[in-house]
């Protein structure tokens, strides 16, 4: 009997053990949810307007059919990528929303911090984009980087559509983890770093021929902003 009765405290606190680990609080956070939802309309307008331009933008890791063909139009703001921008930045700020909400040990769904960081990485993205567009003019090669805006948008838009479902699951399935947010960050930075290797392999011949504008360029806009942006975002 008294055995019998060890036995049932044990399982009592076994589960109340685990009752208490697992749970969760949440805070009103439709407008988090209007954002998923906005996201994936997005999505089905890129469809629908753009079938041909959609089919080969999802086949972008298995083919260069999209950057080889649509990369020739030189049009880096085309109405698709626009879409595919709008949705890279809401995705991308809903990922690090949630990185600092963990950061910061809150349960919070502010929208005033969302729209800040939404904010903040958009006007990064149009304002580096912008930088490049007037060094290109400077040096009379507004085509070449055209392509090259084209494919750092392309391959970073099929980035953030892994963002998009990550976030998702952060937001509604799993409890986020320095391990998970870590593992998913770590991703997605490996996946940005391989596209640009991907870029400049692509465009060997020229960055053979301008290797010193190269390496200045590569300092001065692709390591520099984002070392900067870092600093700000940890004071």
């Amino acid at each position: 009997m008294l055995n019998h009765r060890n036995k049932g405290q044990n399982f009592t606190f076994v589960k109340n053990y685990f009752m208490q680990a697992v749970e969760r609080i949440y805070e009103y956070q439709d407008w988090i949810t209007i954002l998923f939802l906005a996201c994936f309309a997005l999505i089905v307008v890129a469809k629908i307007q753009f079938p041909q331009r959609f089919e080969e933008f999802t086949s972008l890791l298995s083919s260069g059919k999209f950057i080889a063909f649509k990369g020739k139009e030189n049009k880096a703001f085309h109405a698709f990528n626009i879409l595919l921008l709008t949705l890279q930045a809401v995705s991308v700020s809903l990922f690090l929303f949630i990185v600092y909400r963990f950061l910061t040990n809150t349960e919070s769904s502010s929208l005033i911090t969302f729209i800040r960081i939404f904010t903040a990485y958009f006007c990064f993205i149009l304002i580096k984009a912008g930088v490049e567009k007037i060094i290109g003019n400077i040096f009379d090669i507004d085509d070449k980087i055209d392509y090259y805006i084209f494919q750092k948008f392309s391959y970073r838009n099929f980035i953030s559509i892994f963002l998009l479902i990550a976030a998702l699951f952060l937001t509604y399935a799993l409890y986020p983890t320095a391990l998970i947010i870590g593992l998913i960050g770590g991703f997605a930075l490996l996946a940005n770093a391989i596209s640009l290797f991907i870029i400049y392999r692509r465009n060997q011949s020229i960055v053979s021929a301008h290797w010193f504008y190269f390496i200045l360029y590569l300092c001065a806009l692709e390591i520099a902003p984002y070392l900067i942006l870092y600093k700000l975002i940890t004071i």
